[in-house]
């Protein structure tokens, strides 16, 4: 149904990332003086900042002029001129390969099977930690949470069930599959929609995890049936489909929803996506960091690479770029989910905050018979992983966004600081579990 995260394969083509103190209008002139390339394209000449791939087919490069990056089609002899140019003052701060990105859901363990597993993973680690005189091995246990008939665990756990904020007059873009648009707990919502995604002109979702991360995010307080599951009900919610119905999707359209989301001045962008590359990605880490100067924060999947206890795995991009908030998955029980991504060794490469992420309740589309994903019997599911933390981390943003009027960086340090510390090491759930405003 869902796959997990490619090893970051490349599509042929390059990011280039344009120095601070080149003006957006001289992107282009860059290009064409020290690569030769004639046929660009830029967000700058659409009036919604939103390219369109019917009129910008045979362009070489394509600027997002928002962002200071560009994805260009280079031959050999261009791209060598282009690295050539490199330079931490210049007009060119670096050129690397354009990746596939994967939506970071969780499979590998039966879901009739994924409880006792948990259990047994988080009872094994506890009692380890004990006998090595370390976490008292009753410290797991004693933060348990289970779904009732009114809350998600999720919502209990991060204290959203208590909480009085709503997220009003914050604006929340998700950036992953799209949206089912005709979900009925979407109905009469005021929601901004865009489709990055080439050969597609809708934001409608044909997979089925962007709805749900987008639900967990900013679904209603009150849904058409069941419990309640989403957190911040009353943010403005911007979708952006930069996945395809396959799971994935190349840089493009990852830095075409970015640019769109910054353009909209967004305060929040959660992305439950990424590729499982160590290395940080200078266009995201660039992104990230100019971001956050216009007061937004990007949050990010840490990655479900690992395979604990033998493999705690690695962030990987776009979450292990320093100024985007990696995060990790824990379970009903405040343990670190066996796939979630551990800290790694690389500047930038670490878990910055944890969200529930293990069997999370939220939204789905009703598939019609006959589509790739098969007939739909519900328009709720329950599924696993750091893509299903990461909403939750953004949706509380917003909440913090709404009570404090706080943005950006300022943000980010008062989702750390108010995190739930937990018996896990920092380098598996960072600040902590991360939690509402009281």
């Amino acid at each position: 149904m869902i796959g997990t995260s490619t090893d970051g394969g490349q599509t042929g083509r390059r990011l280039v990332v344009f120095g601070d103190a080149t003006g957006a209008s001289g992107y282009a002139d860059v290009l064409r003086r020290v690569a030769g390339l004639t046929e660009v394209a830029s967000t700058a000449d659409f009036g919604d900042r939103i390219v369109d791939r019917t009129q910008t087919s045979r362009a070489q490069a394509t600027i997002f002029a928002d962002l200071g990056v560009a994805v260009v089609a280079a031959d050999d002899d261009q791209a060598s001129a282009l690295s050539a140019n490199c330079s931490p003052d210049g007009d060119i701060l670096a050129v690397e390969p354009e990746r596939v990105h994967r939506v970071r859901a969780a499979v590998g363990v039966p879901d009739a099977d994924r409880a006792a597993y948990l259990r047994g993973y988080a009872d094994g680690v506890a009692d380890l930690a004990a006998r090595l005189g370390g976490v008292p091995a009753t410290a797991t246990a004693a933060a348990s949470f289970a779904d009732t008939d009114a809350f998600t665990w999720g919502l209990q756990a991060t204290g959203v069930s208590t909480t009085t904020a709503t997220g009003s007059g914050v604006r929340v873009a998700v950036l992953d599959t799209g949206l089912d648009l005709t979900h009925p707990d979407f109905a009469g919502r005021d929601i901004t929609s865009a489709a990055f995604v080439d050969g597609v002109t809708s934001a409608q979702d044909g997979h089925g995890h962007g709805t749900h991360c987008a639900g967990t995010s900013c679904g209603p307080r009150t849904p058409s049936t069941g419990r309640r599951y989403g957190i911040a009900y009353e943010a403005g919610l911007f979708v952006g489909k930069v996945l395809g119905d396959n799971g994935s999707g190349a840089d493009e359209g990852i830095l075409a929803g970015l640019n769109w989301a910054l353009t909209n001045r967004v305060d929040i962008v959660s992305m439950s996506l990424g590729a499982d590359v160590r290395t940080v990605s200078t266009a995201y880490e660039t992104v990230g960091r100019r971001a956050l100067s216009a007061g937004t924060l990007i949050v990010a999947a840490a990655g479900n690479n690992a395979n604990r206890p033998a493999d705690p795995g690695f962030v990987g991009v776009p979450a292990n770029s320093p100024s985007i908030a990696a995060v990790a998955a824990t379970d009903q029980r405040s343990a670190i989910a066996p796939f979630s991504a551990r800290s790694s060794d690389v500047d930038g490469g670490n878990v910055d905050i944890a969200a529930p992420g293990v069997d999370v309740y939220s939204s789905w589309p009703v598939f019609p018979p006959g589509s790739s994903e098969g007939e739909g019997a519900s328009t709720y599911n329950t599924i696993s992983g750091t893509s299903m933390a990461t909403p939750h981390v953004a949706g509380i943003a917003a909440l913090w966004a709404q009570t404090t009027g706080r943005r950006g960086r300022d943000l980010w340090t008062t989702l750390t600081q108010q995190a739930r510390r937990l018996d896990v090491p920092a380098s598996d759930v960072g600040a902590g579990l991360v939690q509402a405003p009281r």
